[in-house]
């Protein structure tokens, strides 16, 4: 071992590969210190380095509490002494003592930015020292399997040991830890087989160290591949904070070896190594690789047969068998090509000089792929180490064919780049002498690393590559609506998807899911196939839910979602608060709540509880705040009144007041005994029939509290009076109207008041008549009598019959005036011409009369042609309406009809011929031309004399 004064301490520092991602957020977890060596007031450091060239703070925080902000830019990195006891080392990322093992503590150390940066924790004690990096979120994750280096010096005593330091990032956060071997045991003296399994819960900013110690045959290689699950992401540095893995002399040399780890999901199956500052033959530089699934095969260089297959949790050391698979393309220049069937993890063993064991260095490799980024700007103080300046030498990966340059210049032609044997598709460079800030760009995938060192002093490592590998990320947040998903910015383009469906204009680096499911983006990078990322799973917050409900008595709570459309499971329903002023039960079949308030009590009351949904794989859940207020049921018996206008009361049984709370429902009964039996129930309760007596309702409160009451139904009856009827008055004349005694108010349509009117003629009349506060309206018309009508007026020779119909017998009958009347219908003796006849009903009122023609009627004709009495002519009565002149023989045969082309004259002739002599009979009809049409029918004989 070789010492190196460095501030009047003797240090001992070792080469360490250095993986930094740059990003927004960084965790470093706490370690455990066994060597009892202290590294002074200034050997704990970060380095933040970003490529903004607009400065930006970054606040660096323990236990949730910061500790220090420092504001960076590009070419202006800065550095945080974190604060430490300078007589043990003891900070908040460092401790000695073993209370703190096993059991959460509030050490470790958490960063955050506002734009993306590098960090790394650069550290050291006495003759020890060690550099270790940040993966930024791509380090955190809910999956690992721990690494620390394998020991092959038993001899190193109490200072070796392997540990594993785990930080939470976020609250309620359940670790598990399995899969260590049977052997090992632990500096709490629990033991594999004892405690096969171990699991422990951390709040946000708490840590756990795991540790045994390294001087014991069990615990040499067994926590190596022990997995490591949470609940929520964490952070995990594993490694030695001491030991020794050296396949050849030991010498009882030793060192820190430690370095952050990455999840499952950002692992890789395909790797290239360049060789640190170790000669080959002092057996340091080899590569250790651990595995997360079974039959994963093992390829090293060119081979074509797997050189190993191992199962999860198995690691394998590639050079433990053969010291030849690093290979030397010239100029000392070696490099190591692995690939492997399945994802693993590759960690890097190697020296810091040429031929110390003492200057160890162990470092995860980030996986090759076309996704690496373009540039790696910036790498602060590459070439120091807590203010010692040191050799180094820049090693860079990239894609064959790629332009390289440093710090804007081209490396030379011994610098690279040399292939890798088993792959065409990568090379490698080796740039020594730099110092101060460095960027690397790079025409395709590139990632570097640096190796240095001075006297005993040594560090290096590669930048970049951990989100390369394009995996979702949790940014802020815990559940839909509200989380924020992201991946690494530094890809081209994105598109995001929800079930394997495209969002619309979903094409950032970030997302916000508002509803759960799997989610995966699609990323693109130049050349290189797309990728879609592993699904990630969001899930639905818990809603919180308030309701506000009554309660009366016994109240049924059933749970029901107020959004989702899942179902509630019975068995999920908890009540997490339970009411103060009575009991609240869960059904464990149904899921029903039933509260039952304290008995006498009225007021505020609230119960909490909380029920899951029948998903699948997202599974709903809602609390419910129930605000109850538990308030009186009282009913009373109540009375209505209605008016009773014929057999039955018409009654509104709603308007019933029996309850004082309005948000009931309410079912009317006739019969207690129908309520009983929910039979015959009254289904139109605002227009209910009764001549009185008594209903029942049944009164059910929304809270479910039943109670009944009765209802007197009081029919008050009022009557149409029954002596006010219609009446028939002469047009002309007047009556008197008279409702009657029995009312307490009359109110006529006239305006009258008194139980009559007087002198009304011909009209409808109203009075509204009241009794009891009832009123009742009665409708009366007086009517204009109905005439008489002069049906027919039958006339025989001078004799005149007047047949009427209507109006009121019996009638009186007069001719040619109104002074003389008599009841018969019969007139004889009638001259021949015009009388007007006059009839009236025995309401004497204005008799009607019609006018009527009694014509010259002949007896005997003799058609001879002497124009003497040859025809009978009737062509005089032609203006009255319906004339009909009709002449019939002695056997009622039809001789002669008469009309307007005859002009109702006969000359004695039948068809043209003459007929017989003898008598004849005929009728004649007309209607007369007044407005009533009377009709007039004449008959009679006539004699028909005809002479040869």
């Amino acid at each position: 071992m070789k010492r190196f004064l460095l501030s009047l301490v003797l240090v001992f520092f070792t080469i360490n590969t250095l993986f930094a991602q740059r990003d927004t957020e960084h965790w470093f977890a706490p370690m455990m210190n066994r060597t009892g060596l202290s590294g002074g007031a200034n050997g704990q450091s970060i380095y933040f380095s970003t490529d903004s060239v607009t400065p930006f703070p970054v606040e660096i925080y323990n236990n949730n509490v910061v500790i220090g902000t420092v504001t960076i830019s590009k070419g202006d990195p800065k550095i945080f002494v974190i604060p430490v006891t300078p007589s043990t080392s003891v900070s908040a990322i460092v401790t000695t003592s073993q209370t703190d093992l096993f059991t959460p503590i509030t050490k470790g150390i958490y960063t955050k930015g506002t734009k993306p940066y590098y960090a790394n924790l650069r550290f050291s004690v006495t003759s020890h020292g060690e550099i270790l990096t940040s993966k930024g979120k791509a380090g955190i994750g809910k999956k690992f399997y721990a690494a620390a280096a394998p020991i092959t010096d038993l001899g190193g005593g109490s200072i070796y040991n392997f540990m594993a330091g785990i930080l939470a990032t976020e609250d309620n956060t359940v670790v598990t830890v399995s899969g260590y071997s049977t052997s090992v045991t632990f500096s709490n003296g629990t033991t594999g087989l004892t405690n096969p399994t171990m699991t422990f819960s951390l709040n946000k900013g708490q840590s756990y160290i795991i540790e045994g110690r390294g001087n014991l045959a069990g615990n040499q290689t067994g926590f190596i591949g022990a997995k490591i699950e949470s609940t929520k992401p964490i952070s995990l540095t594993n490694g030695n904070f001491n030991g020794q893995f050296s396949l050849g002399s030991v010498g009882g040399s030793s060192d820190i070896i430690m370095d952050q780890s990455v999840p499952v999901d950002r692992l890789g199956n395909e790797f290239v190594l360049v060789k640190g500052n170790g000669n080959i033959d002092i057996k340091v530089e080899d590569a250790l690789i651990i595995a997360t699934e079974d039959n994963t095969e093992i390829y090293v260089n060119n081979s074509t047969t797997p050189v190993a297959t191992i199962n999860e949790g198995g690691y394998y050391r590639v050079n433990a068998i053969s010291n030849t698979n690093y290979i030397d393309q010239g100029n000392g220049h070696f490099n190591m090509y692995i690939r492997t069937s399945k994802n693993v993890y590759v960690y890097q063993l190697l020296a810091g000089l040429a031929t110390s064991i003492a200057t160890l260095g162990y470092n995860y490799i980030p996986p090759l792929n076309c996704f690496l980024p373009r540039k790696i700007d910036e790498i602060a103080f590459i070439n120091d180490l807590n203010g010692s300046a040191n050799d180094i030498k820049l090693n860079i990966l990239t894609e064959t064919g790629a332009v390289v340059t440093v710090n804007g210049g081209s490396p030379t032609a011994a610098q690279g780049p040399y292939p890798v044997l088993g792959t065409t598709s990568w090379v490698s460079y080796s740039i020594p002498g730099l110092s101060g800030n460095v960027t690397v760009t790079s025409t395709k995938a590139v990632t570097a690393g640096i190796a240095g060192g001075s006297g005993a002093v040594g560090y290096g490592g590669y930048f970049a590559g951990f989100s390369s590998i394009p995996v979702i990320a949790k940014k802020s947040g815990e559940c839909a609506p509200g989380i924020i998903l992201e991946v690494d910015d530094g890809f081209e383009t994105y598109q995001w998807f929800r079930e394997g469906i495209l969002i619309p204009g979903a094409t950032s680096s970030t997302y916000a899911p508002t509803q759960s499911g799997n989610y995966t983006v699609k990323v693109t990078m130049g050349t290189c196939p797309p990728v879609t990322t592993p699904i990630y799973k969001v899930y639905s917050c818990v809603k919180n839910t308030t309701v506000n409900v009554n309660a009366c008595a016994t109240k049924i709570i059933t749970p029901t979602f107020s959004g989702s459309t899942q179902t509630p499971v019975p068995s999920t329903v908890t009540i997490t608060t339970q009411p103060t002023h009575g009991t609240a039960v869960v059904n464990p079949a149904t899921g029903i709540i039933t509260y039952n308030p304290t008995a006498g009590y009225t007021g505020a009351d609230v119960i909490v509880y909380k029920f899951c949904g029948n998903g699948t794989e997202f599974i709903d859940c809602e609390i419910v705040t129930v605000n109850l207020t538990v308030v009186p049921f009282i009913v009373k018996d109540a009375k209505l009144e209605a008016c009773q206008y014929e057999d039955k009361a018409f009654f509104d049984l709603t308007k019933a007041n029996v309850i004082d709370i309005l948000t009931v429902t309410k079912k009317y009964y006739p019969t207690l005994a129908d309520l009983n039996a929910n039979t015959n129930q009254i289904m139109d309760p605002t227009n209910y029939g009764s001549a009185g007596g008594f209903v029942y309702v049944k009164i059910t409160s929304n809270e479910g509290c039943t109670a009944n009451a009765k209802i007197e139904l009081i029919a008050k009856p009022i009557k149409k009076s029954p002596i006010l009827v219609d009446k028939y008055i002469c047009i002309d004349s007047r009556t008197n109207l008279e409702a009657g005694p029995g009312y307490d108010s009359y109110l006529w349509s006239t305006g009258a008041t008194t139980s009559g009117i007087q002198g009304v003629g011909v009209g409808e009349y109203t009075v509204v008549l009241g009794k009891n506060g009832c009123f009742v309206t009665q409708v009366v018309r007086v009517n204009k009598t109905v005439d008489p009508v002069i049906k027919e007026i039958e006339i025989t020779n001078n004799t005149a019959t007047v047949n009427v119909i209507g109006g009121t017998p019996p009638y009186k009958y007069s001719v040619d005036g109104t002074s003389n009347w008599q009841d018969s219908n019969v007139f004889t003796d009638l001259s021949r011409g015009q009388h007007t006849f006059y009839v009236k009903d025995s309401n004497n009122c204005t008799p009607i009369s019609v006018e009527i023609t009694v014509p010259n009627l002949l007896n005997a004709i003799t058609p001879n042609g002497d124009n003497k009495n040859d025809y009978i002519d009737y062509s005089e009565l032609a203006y009255k309406g319906n004339l009909s002149f009709v002449i019939y023989d002695r056997y009622g045969n039809k001789i002669f009809t008469g009309d307007k082309f005859n002009n109702y004259r006969w000359d004695g002739k039948h068809f043209d011929k003459k007929i017989l002599t003898g008598t004849y009979w005929f009728h004649i009809n007309w209607n007369e031309p007044n407005k009533e049409k009377t009709p007039i029918k004449y008959t009679g004989w006539i004699l028909v004399k005809n002479r040869e």
